[in-house]
């Protein structure tokens, strides 16, 4: 390969990775690494790490972006991408020196034992990742070359999908009732409670549950609920808005664990690399690429560092460090490791910051919360006594998909009209009605009826709605809706 790193000397450092990896318990998929240089990792990035992918233009918009920024020393490019599959595949780029391929390569173990081991990466089918993603992409460029479909056709309805890809269920591992549970359910709810005492007490009246009503539960997958109840939609149409769907599950552990996800493989890339012994001067720049990392950023939440940190007080919490038996660097005690497992295994990110984030890191770490008042940013809460735990809230509530607003499907055939009702689920955060209205537009675009979005804006209640004369919100007097 070019410059001064060798295929060999990554081989060599790679089976070494290996070996610390076994012994300290890690469980992975087998790895595979392609070396590449700056330009195949700009398409990697365009393309969110896969080798193969439907063509669209949000694309090629994003590799230009990268790729300008780049060239204009706005941004850098990621030491490594990692990809959730089996043989888990990761790009190293070949300009990199050894020193920052080495933690690199260690890096990516961690990453690798993650996805195989985290509960919200167990639904997305590892082993058939790429193969899923390319065959996505054959579907989608034979739609989009069939001249009765078209590009534009086909570019439409993904622009309509992407917008609606975030809005679906978001613990995957809940497991979702059947229509005869729904329907179960719903008459449970319309009998009155038993009543011990019924001989001397008046005879309750029932009401008939709505059981005709779609849904009967309210729908948070609304990409597939639309594919599945909008009757005049093509078969592609709907193939498209499957496509879209499968490939944002994919993504979503990605999103609800960036923070133990990135953490965790900066821990085990400074454990590993600390009991290799690595030679002084590979040690040194080890150090400096690592501090690079993991440091704070002012203003910013740096995933890495928060990370990191909660998992190196998990250790000192629950065991603490030993050294390692070649008297080379530290690493967790027996009793650590056991619940760094553990909890690498069942929590997500806002799980893992509300069972572990404690007062006395929120004020290590030195966070804040700060909000938009007029053109200036202004403190609103600090780590003190009495704002750690608002700051702290307010952190949960970010992180994940805790930023994407919960929307429900509430009906399909609102006041007998083939409208589509939905309720926002306010949770303090209004939204934002330009990023409204173009997701309503786009929702429309592929429900074929007028769509309504109930929601609060500015505490009051508010009617959004779409049809074929565009945009309307009224203030909503009655939260009871015809059926």
């Amino acid at each position: 390969m070019d410059g001064a790193v060798e295929i060999t000397d990554l081989e060599h450092w790679d089976r070494a990775i290996q070996e610390r990896v076994a012994e300290f318990g890690l469980d992975c998929y087998p790895q595979e690494f392609e070396v590449c240089d700056h330009l195949q990792m700009f398409s990697y990035m365009a393309y969110s790490g896969m080798p193969a992918h439907y063509p669209h233009w949000s694309y090629g918009k994003s590799y230009e972006k990268i790729r300008t920024m780049y060239d204009h020393g706005v941004s850098g490019l990621p030491y490594e991408m990692v990809i959730n599959s089996n043989p888990c595949l990761a790009y190293l780029m070949r300009e990199n020196s050894l020193a920052l391929q080495v933690l690199t390569i260690a890096h990516v173990y961690g990453h690798n034992d993650f996805f195989k081991n985290n509960f919200t990466f167990r639904h997305t089918r590892a082993s058939r990742t790429l193969e899923s993603f390319k065959l996505h992409a054959e579907r989608v460029r034979e739609y989009a070359e069939d001249p009765s479909i078209g590009r534009e056709a086909v570019e439409q309805t993904l622009d309509a999908a992407h917008a609606l890809s975030l809005q679906l269920g978001r613990n995957r591992a809940l497991r979702r009732r059947s229509p005869q549970e729904q329907r179960d359910a719903a008459l449970a709810r319309s009998r009155p409670p038993e009543d011990p005492f019924h001989a001397i007490h008046k005879r309750r009246e029932s009401s008939e549950p709505e059981l005709d009503r779609v849904p009967l539960e309210p729908d948070e997958d609304l990409l597939v609920f639309v594919r599945d109840h909008n009757t005049y939609l093509a078969d592609w149409q709907r193939d498209l808005l499957t496509i879209v769907y499968e490939e944002a599950l994919y993504f979503l552990p990605q999103i609800e664990t960036k923070i133990m996800n990135e953490g965790w493989a900066s821990f085990w890339h400074r454990t590993i690399l600390q009991s290799l012994d690595l030679p002084q001067s590979l040690h040194m720049e080890f150090l400096v690429h690592h501090n690079q990392v993991v440091r704070p950023i002012l203003g910013e939440l740096n995933p890495y560092h928060l990370g990191l940190r909660i998992w190196d007080d998990l250790v000192a919490r629950f065991g603490g460090s030993e050294p390692n038996p070649g008297g080379v660097g530290e690493r967790p005690s027996r009793e650590a490791l056991a619940k760094l497992l553990e909890v690498r295994e069942v929590d997500r990110d806002v799980s893992f910051l509300r069972r572990f984030l404690s007062q006395e890191l929120v004020r290590e770490l030195d966070l804040f919360e700060h909000q938009a008042r007029g053109k200036e940013q202004v403190v609103t809460h600090v780590a003190d006594e009495q704002g750690w735990e608002e700051v702290k809230s307010t952190l949960l509530r970010n992180v994940g998909m805790g930023a994407v607003p919960v929307i429900k499907v509430e009906d399909a055939d609102h006041a007998r009209s083939r409208t589509l009702y939905l309720k926002h689920y306010h949770d303090g955060r209004d939204l934002k009605l330009d990023f409204a209205e173009k997701t309503l537009e786009h929702l429309h675009r592929l429900w074929q009826r007028p769509v309504m979005l109930e929601s609060v804006i500015n505490e009051r209640a508010v009617l959004l709605s779409f049809d074929e004369d565009g945009f309307d919100t009224r203030e909503l007097k009655k939260r009871k809706r015809e059926h």
